[in-house]
């Protein structure tokens, strides 16, 4: 089944046109790793997906729920119920937390499941204890996110989006801010997500882990789809720009 369905995609601030025409879909318990060089558009496209941004062109669905369309040239957006109902579909983890400073962790992981989701309180109390345990961050409950680490904030914005139980989870380079001993403990949580088969579009700079934990990759580049196929695709692509760019991760 697909989950996410996007064709045709375009974005542009100004003059500048940051996603030109992007296709895709994402299927139900797929990986998709989304890699490119700085300025691709990788990062606007993932806003776009998430509704942070309007499309300027294209349609968008997840579940088969149209949530944008093109009518008359321009980019129809579906009323305010239906993107609520839309967004419960998926989960975002920033590159940079997100957390609120001033709630505890468990605050920050259980803020949304009882006031939007409208779970009771001891539910939500019980389903955070469990992520965090998950996360190995179960003596952290109390805690605020400036006694944290890099690697234990990002964990709690993972705990922070599973919270509500997405379908779908978006990661926007989930490590760019870690020094690499955090990054190796948030790439560890998002292996285990990938071993139970949480669907998952993770925007990456880590090339060796996008090849060990997805299932097909994308390479992007001036807004747009350059080369698309199975890691292994990827990693032995004869595209000279493909092999370029993935020569220097290496």
């Amino acid at each position: 089944m697909n989950l996410l369905q996007i064709s045709h995609m375009k974005k542009s601030f100004g003059t500048l046109d940051v996603i030109q025409d992007i296709s895709l879909t994402v299927t139900e318990g797929e990986v998709l790793a989304i890699i490119g060089p700085s300025g691709s558009g990788k990062s606007t496209l993932l806003r776009c997906a998430t509704l942070l941004e309007r499309m300027d062109g294209g349609s968008l669905s997840y579940l088969g729920e149209k949530a944008a369309w093109e009518e008359d040239g321009r980019c129809v957006y579906a009323n305010k119920n239906e993107l609520k109902a839309i967004q419960k579909v998926f989960g975002l983890v920033f590159q940079n937390f997100n957390l609120f400073p001033h709630y505890s962790v468990i605050k920050n992981i259980t803020d949304a499941p009882i006031n939007v989701n409208k779970l009771p309180r001891a539910a939500a109390y019980e389903q955070a204890e469990q992520l965090l345990g998950q996360l190995g961050l179960r003596d952290k409950a109390d805690a605020y996110p400036y006694q944290l680490s890099g690697g234990q904030q990002q964990r709690v914005s993972i705990a922070r989006a599973l919270a509500l139980n997405p379908k779908l989870l978006f990661f926007d380079e989930p490590t760019s801010a870690l020094d690499p001993e955090l990054t190796g403990e948030v790439l560890k949580v998002i292996r285990q997500l990938a071993r139970s088969h949480m669907t998952m579009v993770i925007v990456t700079h880590e090339m060796q882990f996008a090849r060990e934990v997805s299932d097909r990759i994308i390479f992007m580049e001036q807004g747009m789809i350059q080369a698309e196929g199975t890691p292994e695709e990827i990693f032995h692509s004869d595209r000279e720009r493909v092999k370029e760019f993935i020569g220097k991760y290496n």
